[in-house]
């Protein structure tokens, strides 16, 4: 059906966003898709006009030009840090798509090729992180603020001119990022990211735009709940307003589990110190695997062990109504819990944890309104 292909599709996407593709090739995006390397080349083929490889392909190519483009990294770097295997498949292959060279590609957008490039590494990769239409920057990062967990999260800095900043567990290291407040109107967040191995770059980009949930069509979700004369002024008072995901979806159920205080005290008791501390990040969230073996809290050692084992798929991938269906077996989750699990975790945008009367009229943004309704203080902030 179209709905089952808009929603393999939407899985598929993430999934090479994530850098799975690059990390794991076909088979691995097949086995996390739960259908055979065949049946997901043809499915895409189908849905996108294009096989996994390919689409990967151009993802990786698609980073080196922002990089090229925006960024005074080396190209030997940018090769590795947008997924290619060798300096010579990324010339060929920037060569192929854009028919110019990768030294090109920079002259033509006035990127010097002078000295400063290792300095600028150590401060962080500055990137500009697009979205369409309006953004409600302040209501997120007040969100943010509210809900930062210590050691790995903090928003610093005075109102409209705030920064927040958090270590990200990646697939081959560890990542700081700082995401700045911008003034309403903007197409873009700035963002500088800071990695242990480049190779983390775009699935580290990737994430980040989950957080923030980027790729949200503001258009649609405001016309549609200010339809609801409950909703019109909360949705004229924030246009744009943002239902953030998570930069780590195991953090994130961990943290929904638990709560702020004592997701903190995991921190400081399991979490992996970063080699070099930046102001208050000091941690990377530990993860599920030394929480199932450590936590003393039966509820929290069952999530652990379900999300280490694999019984429970909250990645880029994953199907939301099993892993729902799976929270709801484990000890101490109950629908409100499995649900804004789902909201946060998941990314997805049509929750109602709360069950909120009247709420399937605002179907399929809920998760939009119960944020519109959280920032007027009717619902109790997750």
């Amino acid at each position: 059906s179209a709905t089952h292909g808009a929603l393999f599709e939407g899985r598929a996407s993430r999934l090479m966003g994530d850098g799975v593709v690059d990390r794991e090739g076909v088979p691995g995006l097949a086995g996390r898709l739960g259908y055979s390397a065949r049946q997901v080349q043809r499915q895409l083929n189908a849905e996108l006009g294009a096989g996994p490889v390919a689409l990967a392909r151009a993802q990786r190519s698609h980073t080196a030009r922002v990089l090229l483009q925006t960024t005074g990294l080396p190209v030997t770097e940018i090769a590795f840090a947008a997924g290619f295997a060798s300096v010579r498949q990324f010339n060929d292959t920037i060569r192929q798509i854009y028919a110019r060279t990768p030294s090109a590609l920079r002259a033509e957008a006035g990127t010097g090729l002078g000295g400063g490039r290792r300095e600028g590494t150590r401060a962080g990769i500055p990137l500009r992180l697009a979205h369409r239409g309006p953004y409600a920057t302040a209501a997120l990062f007040d969100l943010l603020a509210a809900g930062a967990v210590a050691r790995v999260e903090e928003v610093t800095g005075p109102p409209g001119r705030r920064t927040y900043r958090r270590t990200l567990r990646l697939p081959y290291g560890a990542g700081l990022v700082a995401v700045d407040e911008a003034p309403p109107g903007g197409p873009w967040l700035e963002a500088r990211i800071q990695l242990t191995d480049l190779r983390d770059l775009t699935t580290a980009v990737q994430r980040v735009r989950r957080l923030f949930d980027l790729d949200a069509d503001p258009y649609a979700v405001d016309e549609a709940l200010a339809a609801d004369p409950r909703l019109a002024p909360l949705v004229a008072a924030r246009p744009g307003l943002r239902s953030p995901g998570a930069a780590d979806p195991e953090e994130a159920a961990v943290r929904t589990l638990v709560g702020r205080e004592a997701a903190g005290e995991l921190v400081e008791r399991y979490g992996k110190a970063l080699d070099v501390p930046c102001g208050g990040l000091t941690h990377v969230f530990p993860e599920p695997d030394v929480l199932a073996g450590s936590a003393e809290d039966p509820a929290l050692a069952a999530l652990a062990a379900a999300l280490a084992d694999g019984g429970l798929r909250l990645d880029a991938g994953a199907d939301r109504d099993e892993a729902e269906r799976t929270l709801l077996t484990l000890p101490g989750i109950g629908r409100r819990t499995a649900a804004l699990i789902r909201m946060r975790a998941l990314g997805d945008p049509d929750v109602d944890p709360y069950g909120t009367p009247g709420a399937e009229r605002w179907r399929p943004w809920r998760s939009y309104a119960v944020r519109h309704l959280e920032a007027e203080g009717v619902a109790v902030l997750s």
